[in-house]
C-alpha cells in the first residue's frame, strides 16, 4: 500500500502539518473542510456562504486526489447549529441529484469549530481504478 498527503492550494489547518487529505491507493480521506473563502484567504462571513465554499473546497480535494463527487462514500458534517441542514441539503442536491446514488451522510452539532467555521465536513471516497 502507498499513502500520500493532498494538498490544495489556499486550503490549510492553520499551523498544524496536517495535509487537506490522503489516499491510500485507492481510498481518500479528507481532514476537516471547511468554507474559506479564496478571494479574501478568510473563512466566509455568511453561513450560506460557508456550506456553498465548503462543497467547492471538497471538490478542489477530491480532484488533486484523481476523484469527484460521485466517488464518495460517505460525507460526516459538523455543524454549529442544525439550522444549517436545508442549506447543506440544497448543495448536497446540487452534488447528489440522484435518489439512487448518494453517499451515506452523518450530521453532528459540534460547538467546538475553531474561529468563525459554523460548517466542517469529513468525506471518505474511492477514487476508480483508472485513475
Amino acid at each position: 500500500m502507498t499513502r500520500r498527503s493532498i494538498e490544495v492550494e489556499g486550503l490549510h489547518h492553520s499551523g498544524n502539518p496536517i495535509p487537506a487529505a490522503s489516499r491510500v491507493d485507492r481510498l481518500v480521506v479528507t481532514g476537516g473542510v471547511y468554507g474559506l473563502d479564496p478571494a479574501t484567504g478568510e473563512v466566509a462571513v455568511e453561513a450560506a456562504d460557508q456550506v456553498r465554499l465548503t462543497f467547492w473546497q471538497l471538490g478542489r480535494i477530491l480532484a488533486a486526489a484523481g476523484a469527484c463527487f460521485d466517488d464518495v462514500a460517505k460525507l460526516t458534517f459538523y455543524v454549529k447549529t442544525k439550522e444549517l441542514r436545508p442549506t447543506i441539503n440544497e448543495w448536497w442536491l446540487t452534488h447528489f441529484p440522484d435518489p439512487y446514488s448518494r453517499p451515506a451522510r452523518h450530521m453532528l452539532v459540534y460547538d467546538d469549530l475553531p474561529g468563525k467555521i459554523l460548517i466542517q465536513c469529513e468525506a471518505m471516497a474511492i477514487v476508480p481504478d483508472d485513475a
